[in-house]
């Protein structure tokens, strides 16, 4: 069997497939939870807390060149080193709502799980001669 043959049977194997479809539908899932935690909900908790901006918390760890903006993304320009925790706090937010929702997803598949258990198989209908055998057997023991 030639190595184009091989790749072929496994790249068209169902789990294959499932994994490509789950991996494009994640990362376009991804995007929703990055605009949800970046439109919604930061800016509700920085209203909260105080009109914050999360991705402008950084710490500067290096010497700003003079006319530099003091902007997380003209100081990454300019080559300066920043401690950017801000964006990390972002990130972290997106992680823990799509671990939430997630957890959600999972937990509801698994209850309706335990709500249709698959039916037993009916037994097999006793085929004919047997019954009959039965009857003679029955029959000669009395």
């Amino acid at each position: 069997m030639g190595m184009i043959q091989e790749f072929k049977d496994f790249a068209v194997k169902g789990n294959v497939i499932d994994l490509a479809v789950g991996v494009i539908i994640g990362g376009a899932f991804g995007k929703i939870v990055d605009s949800v935690v970046g439109d919604l909900i930061m800016p509700l908790v920085g209203a909260v807390v105080g009109k914050l901006d999360f991705s402008s918390l950084f710490v500067v760890l290096g010497n700003v060149p003079p006319g530099t903006a003091n902007t997380l993304d003209a100081l990454k320009k300019a080559g300066v080193p920043v401690f950017a925790y801000g964006n990390f706090i972002t990130v972290a937010v997106n992680f823990a709502i799509l671990a939430f929702i997630i957890f959600l997803m999972v937990k509801q598949i698994n209850r309706l799980k335990r709500e249709t258990p698959a039916a037993a198989p009916a037994p097999a209908a006793t085929p004919e001669d047997v019954l009959l055998l039965r009857e003679i057997r029955d029959s000669l023991k009395k």
